[in-house]
């Protein structure tokens, strides 16, 4: 999930929770469901999403796998071969159903959407059984790179929330000519290790109890039994996300990518890893060195918060802003929790389509 160490810093701020639906200097739009048409910074206007209610669809139509890197990746797709493509990265703890209603959006606008399980997650496995599970996040954003060379896609819009809007920022800052727009949930979420050593404020700390929790020998034997991990999961979804009315079909959908085989050592590595429990992997040492720099990002980008998210103090986004030296717009979405992208399908398509103009 998010960065704590932006959190503490956007808390000291004094941020309200309150916002309006959507608030951004060229658009605006219903958190919940309708959109209208935008105009970006180069005066282009942008089509408007059909408004469609959250959970419309329960499935994607075409589940693929590609090998890329260490991985054989299974992946969503949806919409034209040869349209403009459109990377959508989930979080934990979710998967590829996160954007289930989005991808559909934005495939009828003309969008080749991708949407892969991330390393560790659904359909997607390891190619050697001697590869490290390991997951810092320079890994999982060399990952994506490695599905993009596999797919022969020289440049996408990348959009995510939670590990995928990491995934998406670490892109967009060390790979900027991969990167044609980003809509980044969360602000700036690239990890500082050495800032995330040192105590944050005490309701922060209190947010990542699960952290602390994956930290103890305790945790990992929750995470390692199949039950157990999948019940801690449903309990975060409802911590996160306190109006979304998700069913169990819904849930149990999701749930079903959390039965990976790598799941448990892929989460508590992450985890562990944040808080430097663990020691970078010595193949993505150097990429570390760079994102500890905090290094910014220079293409398009929209940032979303979404209000009702414990770990995104709803407000303007000036506790990242200085991140973000290309066009850029941030949005605060009233009424909505951490899944953002499934919770608001029509806001978050909006918003790539947004990002893909300005």
């Amino acid at each position: 999930m998010i960065n704590r160490r932006t959190f503490t810093k956007a808390i000291g701020l004094g941020t309200g929770a309150a916002a309006i639906s959507m608030t951004g200097p060229h658009s605006t739009a219903s958190a919940a469901g309708g959109a209208t048409a935008s105009r970006a910074q180069g005066g282009t206007a942008a089509p408007t999403v059909p408004a469609v209610a959250p959970g419309t669809h329960t499935a994607f139509r075409t589940l693929k796998h590609v090998r890329a890197g260490v991985l054989d990746i299974g992946y969503a797709e949806a919409g034209p071969a040869h349209g403009p493509v459109v990377l959508c990265l989930h979080g934990w703890p979710y998967d590829i159903h996160s954007y289930v209603d989005v991808a559909p959006l934005l495939a009828d606008l003309g969008y080749r959407v991708i949407v892969p399980y991330l390393r560790g997650h659904g359909s997607t496995r390891f190619l050697s059984a001697r590869t490290p599970r390991t997951a810092e996040q320079s890994a999982i954003a060399l990952d994506i790179i490695a599905l993009m060379d596999a797919l022969k896609i020289d440049k996408a819009l990348l959009a995510g929330f939670d590990w995928g809007s990491r995934t998406a920022d670490i892109i967009a800052a060390l790979w900027p000519e991969r990167v044609k727009a980003l809509v980044s949930t969360g602000g700036y979420l690239i990890t500082d290790i050495k800032a995330q050593r040192e105590p944050a404020a005490p309701a922060v700390e209190h947010n990542w109890w699960y952290q602390w929790y994956f930290a103890t020998e305790r945790g990992k034997k929750a995470m390692e039994n199949v039950d157990e991990r999948i019940a801690l999961c449903r309990y975060v979804w409802t911590l996160v996300s306190p109006d979304w009315d998700f069913d169990d079909a819904t849930f149990q959908r999701t749930a079903q990518a959390f039965e990976n085989p790598d799941y448990a050592a892929i989460v508590l590595y992450n985890y562990r890893w944040r808080i430097g429990l663990i020691e970078t992997e010595s193949r993505y040492g150097r990429y570390e060195a760079r994102l500890a720099a905090q290094p910014p990002i220079g293409v398009p980008t929209i940032t979303l918060d979404p209000a009702l998210d414990p770990f995104t103090p709803a407000g303007d986004g000036s506790a990242y802003r200085d991140h973000f030296t290309g066009p850029y717009e941030h949005r605060t979405l009233a009424n909505i929790g951490h899944n953002l992208p499934q919770e608001a399908p029509t806001a978050f398509a909006q918003a790539v389509v947004d990002a893909d103009r300005l």
